[in-house]
């Protein structure tokens, strides 16, 4: 153990026997003082929280600061009362410090700080400091969650290692109900707030479900407290802060993840999600991943909301360039072409383009990414029984006389239809068997089912080449004959040149 550790052990040692000391003698107040004066030098500051958490969730269970407040009348004055106050002012302020932790530099007194706050959140939930008619319902410090939540979201920096924190708290069910009836008065209405603030927001929206979790925990309540979680509540403040969101000038950045948080939180929870439309169009100009994201957008207001956008094809067509395989969103692209040409109705000349565009950039395209394209051409030709016809004329086309146009941008008229898949007769002589295997199964009777490309969109090239090596190891022979001593076996034709 070194010196440092050591002297933090001591330290905490140390500090933990002062506020036990405290806490047998509660008129000891020059000791609560103390540690307060040392939490303020930025000395043993995770210590610190620890022993002053100790001593105000020992004295909120224990009722020691809270005083009867009766309407329309003066609290009582008594030396009892006025030490109450005492305690209840320090207590406030430590609260502020609290909060002040979550906003250092150190991750360690970060999470010490915010597991501190909720200490105190649950202890005064449990043991309020004044008077509440709860009338046996949950009662959470709202004040003070609040407090909690806009140092977190008006941070000057990214809080996402603090968010993923707090997201632990969102497992009891009044932390997360209280969290979405404050979200609104969070929501900044200005149409150009900043980065940082819309990222923090749109992390902690990223964490939060509408319904209530399946255990029924909560953080505040007493042994005999209720809490009523209604979803209509939840539902109509998600609407109401997404309004908001959709009207903030978002950067490269923040228009990626409020995508991201749209199609996997939101969009299923939108009352009239076909507002959404003209924000997925502009989303499709902009390009990389925020088009394809606004894709997936599209495609399930199409399926689900019969949105009618006869450009999707055009679009979808476009995506497929040389640049995708060296682009991380590869996976989901070849996803959803999958989904998107789903359909047994589309037009054949349509789905041949898509066909003949997927074989040629499969020429250049990395192993683990020919096997996928293989499969999707493969999947194309099954629902649409008119395209192997790509496959007859096999033997009749070649480079130099295919009609296909690469560069044209619209399928309908990049003559795919009148083609051949001659391409795939050619990986068939790939270096790798696993490849040159997945573009023989034109030579064969096609299957009766489909392809599921979705066991292969983590495949990558080093996986390949291990089950390469793994297949190929087995074959290899190292020695045929036992040897004998160090002499070279009979028959070596390094023996005609060498006496060893």
């Amino acid at each position: 153990m070194s010196t440092s550790e050591f002297k933090t052990m001591k330290t905490s040692k140390v500090l933990r026997s002062k506020a036990q000391e405290f806490l047998a003698n509660r008129k000891k107040i020059e000791i609560l003082n103390e540690i307060i004066k040392h939490l303020d030098s930025g000395i043993d500051v995770h210590s610190c929280l620890m022993s002053l958490e100790l001593i105000f969730t020992t004295l909120l269970k224990e009722e020691c600061m809270y005083i009867e407040i009766v309407p329309l009348k003066p609290v009582e004055k008594s030396a009892e009362n006025e030490f109450k106050m005492g305690l209840k002012n320090t207590y406030e302020k430590f609260f502020q410090k609290v909060l002040d932790s979550l906003e250092s530099n150190s991750n360690k007194i970060q999470i010490q700080g915010l597991n501190t706050a909720f200490a105190l959140i649950s202890n005064e939930g449990k043991h309020p400091l004044e008077n509440v008619n709860s009338n046996g319902r949950c009662y959470v410090p709202l004040n003070k969650l609040k407090s909690v939540l806009i140092k977190l979201l008006f941070a000057n920096n990214n809080n996402a290692f603090l968010i993923n924190k707090y997201t632990e708290y969102l497992t009891y069910n009044d932390i997360l109900f209280n969290t979405w009836k404050l979200l609104p008065s969070l929501t900044q209405k200005l149409s150009n707030p900043n980065e940082t603030y819309i990222i923090n927001y749109l992390a902690l929206l990223s964490k939060m479900q509408v319904y209530q979790n399946s255990e029924e925990n909560l953080l505040c309540a007493n042994e005999d407290d209720t809490l009523t979680f209604d979803e209509n509540v939840t539902k109509k403040v998600l609407n109401k802060i997404w309004n908001c969101v959709m009207q903030w000038e978002h950067t490269k950045a923040t228009h990626k993840q409020v995508l991201i948080v749209l199609l996997e939180n939101v969009l299923k929870h939108l009352e009239k999600p076909l507002f959404l439309t003209d924000f997925l169009m502009d989303s499709l100009d902009v390009g990389g991943p925020v088009s394809l994201l606004a894709l997936q957008g599209i495609f399930t207001m199409i399926q689900v909301h019969n949105l009618d956008y006869p450009d999707v094809y055009k679009k979808l067509y476009s995506m497929f360039e040389p640049e995708i395989f060296h682009t991380k969103y590869k996976a989901r692209l070849f996803y959803l072409s999958d989904l998107f040409l789903s359909s047994s109705h589309l037009p054949e000349s349509l789905v041949a383009a898509f066909a003949k565009r997927l074989a040629r950039l499969a020429l250049i395209a990395p192993p683990e990414d020919i096997r996928i394209i293989c499969m999707l051409v493969g999947n194309l030709i099954l629902r649409h029984p008119g395209l192997k016809c790509l496959i007859h004329r096999i033997d009749e086309r070649s480079p130099n006389t295919d009609p296909y146009i690469m560069e044209e941008t619209n399928p309908a008229k990049s003559n795919g239809i009148v083609s051949s898949l001659w391409e795939l007769q050619t990986l068939q002589n790939h270096t790798l068997p696993s490849v040159a295997k997945a573009a023989r199964f034109i030579n064969n009777p096609l299957p009766s089912v489909q392809w599921d490309i979705t066991e292969h969109l983590d495949d990558t090239s080093e996986k390949i080449f291990e089950n390469e090596i793994r297949v190929l190891s087995k074959l290899v022979v190292l020695a045929f004959e036992k040897p004998q001593g160090m002499s070279l076996q009979k028959g070596e034709a390094v023996r005609k040149y060498w006496n060893i």
